[in-house]
């Protein structure tokens, strides 16, 4: 039995999709929008038609651990805070330096043995309860294709007092945003590249990127951005200044990691990613007027970039080693405690995100 056999097994009925004429369907999970006749799958090879009805994964994982929510990167949620971290198989793009291959190229590349075992929402969101996680989040494959799954899971975690989180590459659709909004708190968006022409190399296209980055701000989920710096790809600092820029007009609150390629899968051209190139990217970032920029992927090498930062007195408020929290700082309330300023980011469960208008209207505690 094939992988893509065994995986129909394991599918339920979609909701992200619109019927065309003749049994054909459109499915919304993705920027794509894939029309699909019957009998055949989308891009992403695992939400496909059956007789007109669109059938998506459903009710099993291949891979399921805790984490640091740090590690997701997830800097101004829940600090320190451990997440369950879930994910099932397949993407919607085929980036030659995926870290995640493994599970995301499950169905394009023959070299993948990754297993994957039944499960239901409510077994993963006890688990998390067990192991005493605060977040569960989808991840290891791209979470936007399995989005009906992700929202099973989510709405239970909800019910546990859990938050709720994507890790994603941003390829997102309007209406897969809406139906994710009353069940997703947390959403890390990969930004590759500013050329349109390199994002066709990786299986994808510019603008549903930029498009959903910016609905993902606009509708109130909490927002990280991450660019893995790439020599030779994406590392020049006209596209580092239009990357911070295009971020910095959205908001200067979203906080942006840029971290550091290591050879992998299919790109084994360019050299890894040194301290030096990271420090720039960062420096342009800051030039640019984002608040929160950090690097990554570099243990020891990046001075002050793993820590947050009060952008008012610049207070030390959240000190990190790697993925670890040394120290927190910020208030209950989401604030610095030496000049007051109120810190965007997700700091109590029960609290929600602080937006943009909170930090428009009341940009200072007390």
């Amino acid at each position: 039995m094939t992988l893509a056999h065994a995986l129909s097994n394991h599918t339920s009925p979609g909701e992200l999709y619109e019927s065309l004429e003749g049994n054909r369907i459109r499915c919304l999970a993705c920027g794509h929008r894939c029309p699909i006749s019957p009998g055949f799958a989308g891009v992403c090879s695992v939400r496909f038609n059956r007789q007109g009805t669109l059938r998506v994964p459903y009710g099993y994982v291949a891979g399921l651990q805790c984490d640091p929510i740090e590690k997701k990167p997830f800097f101004h949620a829940l600090p320190g805070a451990t997440a369950l971290s879930f994910g099932m198989l397949g993407c919607c793009l085929h980036c030659g330096y995926c870290q995640n291959w493994v599970s995301s190229q499950a169905l394009r590349d023959i070299r993948s043995t990754l297993e994957f075992r039944e499960i239901s929402a409510g077994e993963i969101v006890r688990l998390a309860l067990a192991r005493k996680a605060a977040a569960v989040v989808s991840t290891y494959n791209e979470p936007l294709i399995t989005t009906e799954w992700a929202g099973a899971v989510f709405r239970e975690a909800r019910a546990a007092g859990l938050a709720t989180g994507f890790v994603s590459n941003g390829n997102a659709t309007p209406e897969v945003l809406a139906y994710l909004r009353p069940w997703l708190d947390l959403f890390k968006v990969d930004l590759k590249t500013l050329d349109d022409g390199r994002y066709h190399q990786l299986g994808g296209r510019l603008k549903p990127v930029l498009d959903s980055i910016a609905a993902i701000h606009g509708m109130g989920f909490w927002l990280e951005v991450v660019t893995l710096i790439v020599p030779g790809f994406n590392d020049s600092s006209q596209e580092l200044h239009a990357l911070a820029g295009f971020l910095a007009g959205i908001s200067p609150n979203i906080p942006w990691h840029v971290t550091a390629f290591h050879k992998s899968y299919k790109m084994t051209g360019p050299e890894d990613t040194g301290a030096a190139a990271l420090l720039r990217a960062a420096s342009i970032g800051r030039d640019a007027g984002l608040r929160y920029v950090y690097a990554g992927n570099l243990d020891g090498q990046l001075a002050d970039l793993e820590n947050t930062r009060c952008p008012g007195c610049r207070a030390l408020l959240i000190e990190r080693r790697g993925f670890r929290v040394i120290g927190n700082r910020i208030t209950g309330n989401g604030c610095c405690p030496v000049c007051g300023l109120r810190i965007p980011g997700l700091w109590r469960i029960d609290s929600g995100p602080v937006s943009p208008a909170d930090l428009l209207i009341h940009g200072h505690c007390g």
